[in-house]
């Protein structure tokens, strides 16, 4: 079994990736979803993430916006909350990766977004990084919701930059040539990967 990480940084399309990568028949674990279902009243953090930050927790569960405006500028409460979340993503990762190890799959992606930045990748056979120029990505990340030049600008400062996780990475997907081609290119390396021996 082939484990292949699958990163890159905000706006660079690796979401649209993944969901390709899914529709091409691989199990994905997203690391994203993951921390969604742990803040979840019932989620494994929640208890947690209530007691050290109770000013963002609302009746349905933890208020990602307000957690964030919480942890965005204080690196101590930032790590207080990677303290929390971190292994229990990495246990949930190992849990997959096991469960499709028993089902004999040949190739499982693992979608995280700070791959680089949190070790994951000790945990891959390869890695695949997801790749645009910088004026795209900067259009891309712009146009979302409640998103401001100062805070793209924070996000990219605790990001390993594009150039550096492209040096590291196994393979590289661009993402600026339109969906068609990212699509074709997903293709073959999934075929590749398929095919690979040891």
């Amino acid at each position: 079994m082939i484990v292949l990480g699958v990163t890159g940084s905000i706006a660079m399309g690796k979401s649209t990736v993944s969901t390709m990568l899914s529709h091409l028949n691989n199990p994905i674990h997203d690391a994203d979803k993951t921390v969604h279902e742990l803040m979840s009243v019932n989620g494994k953090a929640y208890c947690e993430i209530a007691k050290n930050f109770p000013g963002a927790i609302r009746v349905n569960g933890v208020d990602r916006a307000k957690l964030g405006q919480e942890v965005f500028r204080n690196p101590e409460k930032l790590e207080q909350l990677e303290n929390i979340l971190h292994p229990l993503v990495r246990e949930a990762r190992d849990r997959f990766v096991r469960q499709q190890s028993r089902y004999k799959s040949r190739l499982v992606i693992l979608d995280v977004p700070l791959l680089y930045e949190t070790g994951g990748d000790k945990a891959c056979d390869k890695v695949l990084v997801v790749s645009a120029p910088y004026f795209i990505q900067k259009q891309r990340a712009l146009a979302r919701h409640g998103m401001t030049q100062t805070k793209f600008h924070d996000i990219l400062k605790r990001q390993l930059p594009d150039f550096e996780k492209r040096r590291r990475a196994d393979f590289i997907v661009p993402t600026g040539l339109g969906k068609a081609y990212t699509y074709r290119a997903l293709k073959r390396l999934v075929r590749y990967l398929s095919e690979a021996k040891g």
